[in-house]
């Protein structure tokens, strides 16, 4: 998988936002919470796989292979659904 071009992450009153940028995603924007936004600054021009965003979690949160694996499944199916990814 790899994170779509045009899609950048912002800061806007604190909140993590996900900017369109360009024609073909002129209408999208999401918001990320502080680990979702992580992981997308982390994948950011890279292939990556679900093991990838799983690995990433357990480095930098307390947090268990299997509650990473399925926060990281979550995300990106939901990546998927917003068509950030491909």
């Amino acid at each position: 998988m790899k994170a779509k071009n045009g899609f950048n992450l912002r800061t806007v009153c604190g909140e993590n936002i996900l900017v369109a940028e360009g024609e073909e995603n002129i209408d999208f924007s999401n918001s990320m919470n502080e680990s979702s936004a992580y992981l997308w600054n982390s994948i950011q021009g890279k292939d990556f796989e679900v093991k990838d965003l799983v690995d990433l979690l357990i480095e930098m949160y307390e947090v268990d292979e299997e509650t990473a694996a399925r926060d990281a499944r979550l995300l990106v199916d939901q990546w998927k659904q917003a068509e950030i990814i491909e």
